[in-house]
């Protein structure tokens, strides 16, 4: 992993000020879909495929590629788009998210589109993938590393916690996972539906080592990183604490935004927003 220097950063938040704007015009284009998480885990998603991630969109299933599994599939349309940016496949096509023989589904489908480690649907499901991957490259003796996102509210369900208590116990230290802690699901606050804190110590009860980073400060996402890189016979957790909808002031911490059709007047606003936070982004680091 290079350094993080500053016209990295600078190029790390353009990119993922691009990418919000993408899952802006997909999930419009598209009639349907998620925002308020694809918009909070942006920079998470750049920082991972521009700087974090070893692998190759020329060459997608290079044997030696870092595995990237995302457990919650329904914010797909950021990774998409961080896929197309990064070069898996032509930005044009993004604007067949959730069209009918699309490559680009409403859940990522492993088989549809080179570079997706996993199909997903049901959440919760995604941490025991990962731990199975991880298993399998201590078995090869492979270096690569596997990567789990995961949601705050499928913390909810009981298989998370079943590959949690696994993991620890087989002290997968090639496994990094990260919770987006946006504190919200699609019908209310996290902590208003089914408590989740205290998260970090239930974690580090099951032998993981864990993090906690602002997860829209490129700098704490990296560095988090590189820490897990560091660490010796466990399992890492980086919880992100993220603001959902971000980018968009009447979407931020609005759980409604989990899944919502946007009106005509809200695209226009939307996307101004962020192309003018696109311009200071830039006159900033001149």
């Amino acid at each position: 992993m290079s350094h993080l220097h500053e016209d990295k950063i600078k190029f790390l938040e353009e990119t993922a000020n691009t990418i919000r704007q993408d899952v802006i015009e997909m999930v419009v284009n598209a009639g349907s879909g998620h925002v308020a998480g694809p918009l909070d885990m942006a920079d998470i998603f750049t920082a991972l495929y521009f700087h974090v991630l070893k692998h190759d969109s020329k060459n997608p299933d290079w044997p030696e590629r870092d595995r990237l599994v995302l457990s919650n599939g329904h914010i797909c349309p950021v990774r998409y788009a961080a896929m197309a940016r990064a070069g898996y496949f032509p930005v044009e096509e993004l604007k067949t998210l959730r069209k009918f023989g699309t490559r680009l589904q409403g859940h990522p489908h492993r088989t549809a589109l080179p570079g997706v480690e996993t199909t997903s649907g049901p959440l919760g499901s995604g941490l025991s993938q990962a731990v199975g991957m991880a298993i399998a490259a201590k078995m090869d003796k492979k270096s690569f590393n596997i990567y789990c996102l995961m949601s705050d509210g499928e913390q909810e369900a009981g298989q998370t916690w079943e590959a949690a208590m696994l993991a620890g116990k087989l002290k997968l230290d090639n496994l990094t996972a990260l919770i987006d802690r946006n504190n919200i699901q699609i019908d209310g606050m996290t902590e208003d539906i089914m408590p989740l804190e205290p998260l970090r110590q239930k974690y580090e009860a099951f032998n993981w080592h864990v993090l906690e980073i602002n997860g829209h400060n490129f700098e704490e996402i990296v560095n988090a990183y590189e820490t897990a890189h560091a660490i010796y016979e466990k399992p890492v957790l980086i919880i992100a604490h993220t603001v959902a909808g971000k980018g968009v002031d009447f979407m931020e911490f609005q759980y409604p935004w989990h899944s919502k059709t946007f009106k005509p007047e809200e695209v226009t606003e939307s996307l101004r927003q962020l192309r003018t936070l696109g311009g200071k982004i830039k006159g900033e680091h001149q």
